[in-house]
């Protein structure tokens, strides 16, 4: 019997032999598209707005469909996959991502390129919502391990494609229609595990422990995890879109800017190979959840307060503190039992913690611009980061879901 249609299971209920090996495949390249349709248009957005003739509000509007995108797309993930199937879902996905990201490189109309981007953005967000689960579902057991794969790799496509467009641009004569369009064949390439993985379908269950939307609303575990998501997305958000800024206020050229924030982007992949390993040993995330508020703490005093050549110590502080977005990863599948509940957890936290995270940003701009200054917005961000402990200190208690009593009704 073939390996995609005969799952071993191993001692803790895992899937083992070869169709485990093609999985962790599948995972690491769809992880590795999750973010290129977004980070890929920062660093051409000028060249994109000009080329399109885009309005500010198209522009605008361009910069807010991640979040909007993510929050509603990945809340209907869970009933879609109860549909399609899991495996199914996810090759989906990623030849709408794949398709989206190819019609947007080759348009010359601002509202396709808009739609286009949706398009690529829904693909996605399904992806955010299903591996959490798929990691439940079949590696149980080594469910901190997995997690460290995937948001390393989630960590290195991020990067690479904020870094490498440009320089695609420029070997290709200024050109960024092909920029944009090779994300969309490293999509197709990460759909072929997929292909085969669609025909090793695992049998579909019961949402699991009564963890539907309704029951979710009650939770008070599911709100914390999603508040937990939304604060750290939010300091994300505000990070990469506010702190060239910040840095070039405070004296520092576009080019020291530059470098800082490459600095701040790339601590974020070996973050991501430590800290899921090291919150799933133990039962109680606690203490990793009040370090990285730590972390943060230390790292905006900095910038608002400290020397200015010290600027790239400070956000490399911040970065490490960015830790907590693999560890709310994590949290989807130590505070579940079962992979359904994995998967609605995923699909509450996510997009409820995606609409929180999007009025960030704009807050920050209307103070910024409102004073002329940053001691609104770090106090904002203190705030924030008060918030995100708070709700971590919740979030990070031993426990589960289908435990709760709001639950169990």
């Amino acid at each position: 019997m073939s390996v995609l249609t005969h799952q071993t299971r191993g001692r803790t209920g895992g899937t083992t032999g070869s169709l485990a090996w093609l999985l962790v495949l599948g995972i690491v390249l769809a992880a590795l598209n999750l973010r290129t349709a977004v980070t890929s248009v920062g660093p051409v957005l000028d060249q994109i707005t000009s080329g399109l003739g885009m309005t500010a509000v198209g522009a605008g509007l361009l910069t807010t469909l991640p979040v909007l995108i993510f929050a509603s797309v990945g809340a209907l993930t869970p009933a879609l996959a109860g549909k399609v199937g899991e495996h199914r879902l996810l090759l989906l996905s990623l030849i709408t991502l794949g398709a989206g990201l190819l019609i947007r490189s080759m348009v010359g109309s601002a509202e396709v390129f808009l739609y286009s981007s949706a398009l690529a953005l829904s693909g996605g967000a399904v992806g955010n919502v299903l591996i959490p689960s798929l990691i439940k579902r079949h590696f149980p057991g080594r469910a901190g391990t997995m997690t460290t794969v995937y948001t390393t790799a989630l960590a290195v496509g991020t990067m690479l494609a904020a870094a490498a467009t440009v320089p695609i641009q420029r070997a290709t004569d200024g050109n960024w229609h092909v920029a944009l369009g090779v994300w969309g064949a490293l999509a197709a390439v990460a759909a072929i595990p997929w292909l085969a993985l669609s025909r090793s379908e695992p049998e579909r269950r019961g949402a699991g422990g009564g963890t539907g939307a309704r029951a979710l609303l009650r939770s008070r575990l599911a709100w914390a995890v999603a508040a937990y998501f939304g604060t750290q997305s939010m300091v994300a958000y505000i990070m990469f879109g506010f702190l060239p800024k910040i840095l070039t206020d405070g004296g520092h050229t576009t080019a020291q800017a530059g470098l800082v924030l490459g600095v701040f982007t790339a601590i974020g992949i070996p973050v991501s190979l430590v800290v899921p390993s090291i919150a799933s040993r133990f039962s109680d995330q606690r203490p990793v959840v009040a370090a990285f508020v730590a972390f943060y703490t230390a790292g905006f005093l900095g910038l608002w307060l400290g020397p200015s050549g010290l600027a790239w110590v400070f956000a490399s502080l911040v970065g490490v503190g960015m830790g907590s977005f693999p560890l709310a990863l994590t949290m989807l599948a130590m505070r579940t039992r079962t992979p359904e509940a994995t998967a609605a957890l995923s699909a509450f936290g996510q997009s409820t913690g995606y609409l929180i995270a999007g009025a960030g940003p704009l807050v920050v701009g209307v103070m910024h611009e409102s004073t002329g200054g940053w001691t609104l917005p770090f106090l904002l961000l203190f705030a924030v980061v008060a918030v995100q402990l708070m709700t971590g200190w919740y979030a990070g208690r031993p426990g589960y879901l289908e435990d709760e009593r709001a639950l169990a009704r």
